[in-house]
C-alpha cells in the first residue's frame, strides 16, 4: 500500500489513519446499533430530541451540549446521559453515563472504563456461558413441566367427566329416594292413624262394657300388678311402696297411713308375690276399699296388650323406621350432590388443568411456623404450640386478564390484633413438581406464597428461548 511513498511521508499517512480511527472510535463509543444512524454525520450533529445542532467534533468531547444528553453517549459529561454496554457474548444493556470511567467495572466487556486506571477484565464470555447453561436448564425443566402439564390436563378431563357422570347418577338416586319418601310419609301417617283409631275403639268398648274403676283387676294377673307396685324391682312389696301407689277408692288424694298399709299387707311390712296374692291383691280385686292411684277405666297398658293393637302399632313403627332410613339416605345423597356441584362450579383453568389440586394440601415450615395451602379451600398457619390461624379462604383467581391463572387470592382470614384481616396471595410458578416453595409477609398480616406446579408452565416461555444476544 505504501510502496511508492517516502519513509517520512508514509509515517505521516499512518499517523493520520490511526488518528482517524481513534476519532471514530471516540465518537461512536456508548452507542447501540439502533442509534448509530444518528451519529453518521461528520460536519454537524443534531441532538436526538431535535433541540439543537452542534459541530460533530463536539460529540463525546466530555462537555454536555444537548439537553437530552445525546451528544455525550460515551462520557460522563451529561447527568441524564446513557452509555451502551455492547457486552458481546452476554446481554447488552444501558448504564447511566455518570458511571463511565468512575473506576468501577459496570460493563462486562470493560467498555465503560476506557480511560480509568481500573484493570477491568472482559467477563462477558464466562457470564454468557453461565447464563446459557442456566437457561438451557430452565428449558429442560420447562419441557418436562409442559409434558407433565399435558398429562395432568388429560387426567383432569377424565376426572371432570367422571364427576359429571357421578352427579347424574346421584341425581337419579335422589329422584328415586324422593318418590320413596312421598310414598313412605303417606304410609307412615296411615299406619299411625290406624293404630291410634284401633286403640281408641278397644279402650272405648271396654269402658262401655264395664265402667267400674276397679273392674279391670279382674282381667289382670296378680304378677303384672305386683310388678307395677314393686318400684325397686327387689321381688317384694313394702309398706312404703303401698303408701306411694295405693289409695282409698273414694279419695285418691288421701295418703294411707303406715298402719293402714300394714293392714293391707296382712300385718307385715314386706310381702312376696305369694303373700301379696293372699292380702293386698284380694283387696284390689274386690274394689271395695282401695285401688292403685291413677287407675280410671281400662288402663292403657291393658289396651296395648291387645293383639290387634300390637299388630297395628308394630306396622306403624315399621313404617316410621322405613321412613327414617330413606330420609337418612336422601340426606346423604343431597349432601354429596351439593358438595359435587360446588366442586364442579369452581374455575379450574381454561383446560381444567388445576382440577388435580382440589382436595390436596401443601405444607412448608418457615422458622417456627408451618404454613399449609389447600388450593380452592384455605390457607393456615400453625405455630409451635399447635395454634392454627386462618390466613384466608378461597376467594378467586387474581391474575391479569392475560395471566389470569398465575395468582390465587385467599381472603377473610382471622383478624390481626390492631391490624387488618389476614389475606394471602399465591403466585404460581413453573416447575416439574407441585410444592409450596416460599412464604413471605411483605406487610402486616398480608402474606405472599409461591406454589410451584407443572400446570403453570407455558409454551410461550419455550418459544422465547435463550436470549438472542447471548
Amino acid at each position: 500500500m505504501f510502496t511508492n511513498c517516502s519513509l517520512g511521508h508514509c509515517h505521516i499517512i499512518i499517523a493520520v489513519v490511526l488518528w482517524s480511527i481513534c476519532v471514530d472510535s471516540r465518537k461512536i463509543r456508548g452507542i447501540s446499533l439502533s442509534y448509530k444512524r444518528f451519529y453518521r454525520e461528520r460536519k454537524s450533529f443534531l441532538c436526538i430530541d431535535g433541540s439543537k445542532m452542534i459541530p460533530f467534533d463536539q460529540v463525546n468531547d466530555d462537555y454536555c451540549d444537548c439537553v437530552d444528553g445525546s451528544d455525550e453517549p460515551g462520557t460522563a459529561a451529561c447527568p441524564n446521559g446513557r452509555f451502551y454496554c455492547t457486552n458481546l457474548g452476554y446481554r447488552s444493556h444501558y448504564i447511566p453515563s455518570s458511571r463511565v470511567n468512575d473506576g468501577i467495572c459496570d460493563c462486562c466487556d470493560a467498555s465503560d472504563e476506557y480511560r480509568s486506571q481500573t484493570p477491568c477484565q472482559n467477563t462477558c464470555r464466562n457470564l454468557g456461558q453461565r447464563e446459557r447453561a442456566e437457561v438451557e436448564g430452565q428449558m429442560r425443566v420447562l419441557g418436562e413441566g409442559l409434558r407433565l402439564k399435558q398429562q395432568l390436563i388429560e387426567e383432569g378431563v377424565l376426572t371432570w367427566r367422571e364427576k359429571q357422570a357421578q352427579l347424574r347418577d346421584l341425581q337419579r338416586v335422589s329422584d328415586d329416594l324422593q318418590t320413596q319418601l312421598d310414598d313412605l310419609r303417606k304410609e307412615e301417617a296411615r299406619r299411625k292413624e290406624e293404630a291410634d283409631a284401633l286403640r281408641e275403639r278397644v279402650i272405648g268398648a271396654r269402658e262401655t262394657a264395664d265402667n267400674s274403676p276397679t273392674s279391670h283387676y279382674r282381667t289382670e294377673s296378680p304378677i303384672s300388678v305386683f310388678k307395677e307396685l314393686d318400684s325397686n324391682r327387689d321381688g317384694s312389696i313394702t309398706v312404703d311402696e303401698v303408701q306411694a301407689k295405693v289409695s282409698p277408692v273414694q279419695d285418691e288424694e288421701h295418703a294411707l297411713s303406715e298402719d293402714e298399709a300394714v293392714a293391707l299387707l296382712g300385718g307385715a311390712h314386706r310381702v312376696d308375690l305369694s303373700r301379696f296374692e293372699e292380702t293386698l291383691w284380694t283387696s284390689l280385686r274386690t274394689g271395695d276399699s282401695v285401688t292403685i292411684k291413677g287407675r280410671h277405666g281400662v288402663p292403657g297398658s291393658l289396651a296395648d296388650e291387645d293383639p290387634n293393637i300390637k299388630a297395628a302399632v308394630s306396622a306403624a313403627e315399621k313404617a316410621a323406621a322405613d321412613l327414617k332410613r330413606v330420609e337418612d339416605a336422601y340426606e346423604t345423597v343431597y349432601m354429596e350432590i351439593r358438595d359435587l356441584r360446588e366442586k364442579l362450579s369452581l374455575d379450574y383453568g381454561s383446560e381444567r388443568e388445576f382440577l388435580f389440586l382440589h382436595n390436596q394440601c401443601f405444607q412448608l415450615k418457615v422458622h417456627e411456623y408451618i404454613y399449609e395451602l389447600c388450593p380452592f379451600s384455605q390457607v393456615t398457619q400453625k405455630s409451635a404450640s399447635g395454634e392454627v390461624v386462618s390466613l384466608g379462604k378461597w376467594g378467586s383467581w387474581a391474575g391479569s386478564p392475560e395471566k389470569q391463572y398465575y395468582q390465587m387470592r385467599y381472603e377473610s382470614g382471622e383478624p390481626c390484633w390492631q391490624g387488618p384481616t389476614r389475606n394471602t396471595m399465591v403466585m404460581l410458578i413453573c416447575g416439574t413438581e407441585t410444592a409450596l416453595r416460599s412464604v413471605k409477609e411483605p406487610s402486616k398480616c398480608q402474606y405472599v406464597m409461591e406454589l410451584q406446579t407443572p400446570v403453570s408452565c407455558q409454551p410461550a416461555l419455550r418459544q422465547r428461548g435463550i436470549h438472542s444476544e447471548l
